[in-house]
């Protein structure tokens, strides 16, 4: 069973925080600015069906991985989810069980870019939809639980429009931050808002914070220009 709370090896207990950018006004401010941030392409559907098609192939097939496959208490239009841990690093799968199929994959990385110290709390998720799937919440639900369970989330260097759409949205709920990765592998966090266009670079990132957690934890203080 995957450990909790803000370091990924502490014990269990979701504690409710508060969003410290009350109203939608600020959020919204926050969405203009973040307009500048890496936008990576998707795939198309039908990539992502051939991916996973043979996907379930490999666990099908492999007693090993099938095993270690572990459910998950999440319920969505009929959806089963299972849960894997390799390495450090997570995989929650969406099964339609009607069809058989899996139709959705998220992965919660290790972030090379980051201190020991820092990967002890930060994943970086990604996540894939078929088509048909799309729009129903399935990474919403799969961030929410990994966040009310008291772990946080960093962005990779890139987004898609749907994920920034996406921690947008769980802004709302829970609090969102920006940071820097200097080049010693530490996360600075910036103050806020940051200038126009300091989302260009690939070392800044967004951060969302899970129940119960600290920006401090893993966090130092940065000037904005520096």
């Amino acid at each position: 069973m995957m450990a909790s709370a803000c370091s990924l090896h502490a014990p269990r207990g979701a504690i409710a925080t508060t969003n410290p950018w009350p109203g939608q006004g600020l959020l919204g401010r926050w969405a203009q600015l973040l307009t500048e941030l890496r936008i990576d392409v998707d795939l198309s559907g039908r990539d992502i069906q051939r991916e996973f098609d043979a996907l379930h192939d490999r666990i099908r097939t492999n007693h090993r991985t099938r095993d270690a496959m572990q459910p998950l208490p999440l319920h969505l239009r009929g959806l089963v989810f299972r849960l894997r841990e390799a390495d450090g690093e997570y995989f929650v799968y969406a099964i339609d069980p009607q069809r058989n199929r899996i139709v959705a994959y998220t992965v919660f990385n290790r972030l090379v870019e980051v201190d020991r110290r820092t990967d002890r709390h930060l994943r970086a998720p990604h996540a894939k939809v078929v088509d048909g799937y799309r729009r129903l919440g399935i990474a919403s639900v799969i961030y929410r639980w990994w966040l009310d369970s008291g772990r946080s989330l960093m962005t990779g260097a890139r987004q898609s429009a749907g994920a920034h759409g996406l921690w947008m949205a769980l802004a709302r709920d829970y609090e969102l931050a920006a940071v820097r990765i200097d080049a010693h592998k530490r996360v600075q966090r910036l103050p806020l808002p940051p200038p126009p266009g300091f989302f260009t670079a690939l070392d800044t990132r967004l951060v969302l914070v899970g129940r119960g957690c600290q920006l401090a934890d893993f966090t130092q203080h940065a000037a904005c220009g520096g």
